[in-house]
């Protein structure tokens, strides 16, 4: 092999490592994750000598609800899941059917493609808070599902205390009282959608009647879901780069090793 044949082995195995580092920081930069909305703190910490502030994240609030089957659901039903919420009642005459048909539509297009014959969805869950519990019962909410054909197993409206609901809502999701719109002015009666992570952060709130709205968290949604946990000590996509790192390395080592013998020889 002469030296010809080497750098152009070399220059072979480089340029795809080369290519796919340039891709991984293009598209690392282009990737903006959805902010958060509520804090509790800033720490400073000290790392080397050196400061930082590090803010922490409000964790919304525990909640103790029934679903339309008669469950009681807190957030431990909900662990790794991201959520998306939003408020509404069943006596509602205006905007709340549109909603519960917009949010039906965004549950209907998320499905799980990591398993073959399993196209349900496993990482996102849908929550439907009643302003109206006294009336929404779980009988009433099981009607609702039957209308719109909800699917229990990742979208459930939730009944229950009124006060422990209205202070959830404002306190928590931070969507502040808006009186019922002409409808009734006892009501929160709002059309936001709000998306919360798998830790519980507050990461962003759409107009669930306006369609650009609903495009830009779909797209939110698909960047959670490639957000790595606080937690997580290794991500997908630096094992991939280790892994590629590995292999060109043990393809250079081998054309290297066979350039050596057939020189000695």
């Amino acid at each position: 092999m002469n030296k010809k044949a080497l750098y152009g082995i070399l220059l072979a195995l480089l340029l795809p490592l080369i290519s796919f580092l340039i891709f991984r920081k293009e598209t690392n930069s282009a990737l903006v994750m959805p902010g958060h909305y509520k804090w509790d703190t800033v720490v400073e910490k000290v790392n080397k000598g050196k400061k930082t502030n590090d803010t922490i994240w409000h964790k919304l609030a525990d909640i103790s609800l029934q679903n339309q089957l008669g469950d009681t659901i807190t957030w431990d039903s909900l662990k790794g899941k991201i959520v998306i919420a939003d408020l509404f009642f069943t006596h509602c005459p205006t905007i709340c059917p549109t909603m519960t048909k917009n949010m039906k539509r965004m549950a209907e297009s998320i499905n799980n493609g990591q398993k073959v014959g399993d196209r349900s969805n496993k990482l996102v869950h849908f929550l439907s808070f009643s302003v109206d519990p006294e009336r929404d019962t779980v009988e009433q909410l099981k009607r609702w599902t039957d209308r719109f054909q909800i699917n229990p197993e990742n979208w459930w409206l939730l009944t229950g205390n009124k006060k422990e609901i209205y202070d959830f809502a404002i306190k928590e999701m931070m969507i502040f009282a808006e009186d019922g719109k002409g409808v009734d002015t006892s009501f929160i009666h709002s059309d936001r959608f709000v998306l919360i992570d798998s830790s519980r952060h507050l990461r962003g709130f759409y107009n669930g009647m306006d369609s650009s709205s609903l495009a830009q968290l779909s797209r939110d949604l698909v960047l959670l879901t490639m957000e790595r946990s606080p937690n997580e000590k290794s991500g997908f996509r630096d094992k991939m780069l280790i892994m590629a790192i590995a292999f060109l390395s043990t393809i250079f080592g081998a054309g290297l090793v066979m350039y050596l013998i057939k020189r000695k020889k």
